[in-house]
């Protein structure tokens, strides 16, 4: 098939990718050598990951977004695994968790500080440990929190509950694939995982190139691929569309792209042939748009089609091309994205012959760029947990919670709400760990730890007292006794009666509602200032320290 575009009224069809400077990416990164297909690089609006070549173990760098430039060769890392780390994810609930798997069969979740890594981290806050061979494929769950999946040579497919209590967890909580009676069935050596939309599914390949369709929670397989006229390499669920997408190799060794129907693997609802080229295609799909990203390992260019539910399925739209050959590649998420310049994709190319990681920005030509582009930009996947793990297990399905992309737009969650700013509280402890405050220290870190700890006190009354969504409006009535908004000094039960009669009405107690939900939120801004503030200090702490040292 040419590739030109049969889309002729898409707007996407002047889609172009924009390459960073080498001021604005970052330079002087010792990229991994590791041969596995993997991305080896992650990102979030915060922090990028990349696997770097380590000798005598295994280890990653944590950069700040914004870090960018030459990179100082002494720049401190994630370093507690004793073998080469493979892969890297951060945790889609929480901007300051990753995991990584390594050779040394575990995987590790990390805590990073507020203010980045500021030395070597080497104590992980979790170990598993259920792998008796290397660990290359790991995946977090698009919806419930806490769930990991991981996928090792020893034939075994695990999922784990990260929030079980101790600092290593040796028991996961589903056993998806596993060997049986010494059979190391080819199915359960996977080469490329991935959840649909609630995480009701899980859509495989494995080292016999054929695509599975797993029950998740039970391992039972509901649909096996023929490798007749296609090996599958990758896989990726075409979320909203109902289709999987997979790329792989034809019999004659010439590079695919199969779209499938997930309910009837017997026979590809469309097939394409690209080019001849041996190098692994990396899928990724943006279901805002509906476009399709093909990237090749050690290639330099980046194809991009749009899809349909309708034949002919997929339209070519464009073709990003460069000299220089990509490594890996890590996405950013698209709350992270800068909607001002009508960015709808960001890519970070992992350059490994320039040492180089490149962010390339995927934009759509608009005569009014600074405004907000409401057809570019619809409701979202954000970083709120739609339910628990335990929920999960217990066979509840929930879609992801959305969030607009419109800044200061804020939208709630619809179901029953995650225990929020727990992540803080690991990520200030972490902090603390890895940069302790010298022997007396001024005075204003003490008051600000002990303004933020009211804070968070007022915060869980508030969440103890009022409700959190309008299903939990039916019979709630405030208390007239207690006034929702202490001052300092005071306690919940010594406040005066409130001037205001109770509210009667249905309107009163939506606006009183509303009202709380304001407060809460500003509540919680409130702390993450702290936070910041208090990471400036301890920071200024310790360069004067060093300073009293040096001289």
């Amino acid at each position: 098939m040419p590739l030109r575009s049969s889309f002729q009224c898409s707007k996407f069809r002047h889609v172009f990718g924009k390459p960073a400077t080498k001021e604005h990416s970052y330079d002087g990164v010792p990229i991994t050598t590791s041969v596995h297909d993997n991305h080896y690089c992650s990102a979030n609006p915060c922090f990028i990951a990349v696997v770097t070549e380590c000798a005598g173990g295994g280890a990653f760098l944590v950069l700040p977004i914004h870090c960018i430039g030459r990179l100082d060769p002494q720049y401190p890392r994630v370093c507690g695994h004793s073998g080469r780390v493979l892969d890297v994810k951060w945790n889609p609930f929480d901007d300051y968790c990753v995991a990584s798997c390594s050779e040394d069969c575990t995987v590790k979740i990390w805590d990073i500080p507020v203010c980045g890594v500021q030395q070597n981290i080497t104590q992980a806050r979790k170990t598993l440990i259920g792998h008796s061979r290397r660990v290359a494929i790991i995946e977090w769950h698009p919806t419930a929190e806490n769930l990991l999946l991981s996928s090792g040579y020893d034939y075994k497919v695990l999922l784990w509950d990260v929030s079980q209590v101790g600092t290593v967890i040796r028991h996961p909580v589903r056993v998806v694939l596993m060997p049986i009676h010494q059979r190391y069935p080819s199915e359960a050596l996977l080469l490329s995982v991935s959840f649909n939309s609630d995480g009701s599914r899980l859509a495989v390949t494995s080292k016999d190139r054929r695509i599975r369709v797993l029950e998740p929670r039970t391992g039972k397989i509901l649909q096996v691929s023929s490798n007749k006229t296609h090996r599958a390499n990758k896989v990726l669920y075409i979320r909203g569309l109902k289709i999987l997408l997979s790329t792989g190799s034809s019999p004659w060794n010439h590079r695919q792209i199969v779209l499938w129907d997930p309910d009837d693997l017997s026979e590809p609802l469309y097939e394409e042939d690209l080019d001849g080229s041996a190098g692994v295609l990396f899928p990724f799909y943006d279901s805002d748009t509906r476009m399709l990203y093909l990237a090749g390992k050690g290639d330099g260019n980046i194809r991009y089609y749009e899809l349909s539910s309708e034949k002919p399925y997929i339209s070519f739209l464009m073709e990003f091309r460069s000299q220089l050959p990509q490594k890996g590649l890590g996405v950013m998420p698209k709350r992270g994205l800068d909607v001002n310049v009508c960015e709808i994709f960001r890519f970070y190319r992992l350059i490994a012959i320039k040492d180089l990681v490149e962010p390339l920005s995927m934009i759509i030509p608009r005569k009014q760029s600074g405004i907000f582009q409401e057809d570019l930009y619809p409701m979202t996947a954000g970083n709120q947990a739609a339910l628990t793990a335990q929920e999960w297990l217990l066979g509840i399905n929930r879609g992801p919670v959305l969030m607009s992309l419109r800044p200061e737009a804020h939208v709630e969650n619809p179901y029953a709400v995650i225990p929020a700013d727990k992540g803080q509280l690991r990520q200030l402890s972490s902090l603390r760990f890895q940069m302790g405050p010298a022997d007396g220290a001024v005075t204003n870190t003490k008051l600000d730890f002990m303004e933020r700890a009211f804070l968070e006190e007022q915060l869980a009354y508030q969440h103890a007292k009022y409700p959190r969504d309008l299903s939990d409006l039916s019979g709630w009535q405030p208390d007239e006794m207690e006034c929702p908004l202490w001052t300092y000094g005071c306690t919940p039960h010594c406040c005066e009666p409130a001037e205001k009669p109770p509210p009667t009405t249905e309107s009163e107690l939506l606006q009183a509602f509303y009202k709380q939900q304001d407060e809460i939120r500003g509540l919680r801004e409130e702390l993450h200032q702290k936070d910041v503030r208090i990471a400036q200090l301890q920071l200024e702490i310790k360069n004067r320290s060093n300073m009293r040292a040096t001289f």
